[in-house]
């Protein structure tokens, strides 16, 4: 298996993840504010990722030691102690706080516009991120492979069919929801921008959840009135959103970024809302029309499209030949 295959499929269990985790946010909701439940989870995620964190870096000291050729003894004296296991690299750390910055600002406005908006028009909205990556991309310079564009369109086709419910209006959720779909693009953008440079994914995402968590503490405090009882009503949800959704989810989508392009990595995780839309109809007892179902089917043809390799210009064959 390939990198890129690797790659592809951890980002789509990404997906799977983020999908399922809709039912736990929409039940949180009722027992917290947006800024509270936001706040708990990623504090979740990242008291989640430390251990995972130290297990991984003892475990690559040891594997690293041993194939230097040292005893068991020797192994044993030269494992990293647990600061420099833990402690991140300057860009590590740089790039852990941007993208905590960045993603605290997209959740809280998606969080707070689905108060405001149907979960519909939502999803349609937020979905628009796969259309925003690619312009953006463009504007440093990325060049985009045209199936790239065709399975964009094909997908927000797609959306439309599966999310919009009824007729397209504009109310502040939905220009919150925009501002939230934009900040996700931008949090793509810069997760792709700092693997790049060899970053420990697994460290930058743990530093990620905090500085988020940092960041809506405040604002919690401000906005909201948390409480003790309604923490404990909603940890079930809060559980499922702060170890799978955040912990899980956002650390596959880090490590999975440094093996694909983010276009393409973007059209995998927007099938969260084709697997959020299955959860509804396991959970919530939804049922899916059929333009709905449409609508999954073009989102999945998309995506397949788009890890079709493209077949070398006869022009480029030449080249390499000479």
């Amino acid at each position: 298996m390939s990198k890129r295959t690797k790659g592809n499929l951890l980002l789509l269990l990404t997906s799977f993840i983020w999908g399922s985790a809709f039912v736990a946010q929409s039940s949180g909701m009722d027992y917290v504010g947006p800024y509270t439940y936001n706040m708990a989870r990623n504090v979740l995620a990242f008291l989640f990722l430390i251990p995972v964190i130290y297990v991984i870096g003892k475990k690559k000291g040891v594997t690293d030691n041993a194939g230097s050729g040292t005893g068991i003894d020797d192994v044993a004296s030269g494992e990293a102690n647990w600061k420099s296991i833990l402690l991140p690299d300057r860009t590590t750390l740089v790039g852990g706080i941007y993208c905590g910055l960045v993603m605290a600002v997209a959740s809280s406005l998606q969080q707070i516009g689905i108060t405001m908006t149907t979960a519909g028009k939502a999803g349609f909205i937020t979905a628009l991120y796969i259309i925003l990556v690619p312009l953006m991309g463009v504007f440093i310079g990325k060049k985009i492979p045209r199936i790239i564009w065709f399975c964009v369109v094909l997908a927000m086709a797609g959306f439309y069919l599966l999310c919009v419910k009824e007729g397209f209006s504009i109310s502040k959720g939905d220009i919150l929801v925009l501002f939230c779909s934009v900040g996700f693009s931008v949090h793509i953008m810069t997760i792709d921008h700092f693997t790049s440079k060899g970053v420990d994914g697994v460290k930058m995402a743990c530093i990620q959840f905090a500085v988020a968590a940092i960041v809506m503490t405040p604002v919690m405090f401000l906005l909201e009135n948390p409480s003790v009882s309604g923490l404990l009503s909603a940890w079930m949800t809060i559980a499922y959103a702060g170890i799978l959704s955040s912990g899980v989810g956002f650390t596959l989508q880090i490590v999975a970024q440094k093996d694909t392009d983010p276009t393409t990595a973007t059209l995998i995780m927007s099938l969260e809302s084709v697997f959020a839309a299955v959860s509804g109809c396991l959970f919530l007892n939804e049922v899916l029309l059929p333009k709905e179902i449409l609508g999954c089917i073009l989102v999945f043809v998309a995506v397949i499209l788009a890890q079709v390799p493209l077949p070398v210009k006869s022009k480029e064959k030449r080249t390499v030949a000479e």
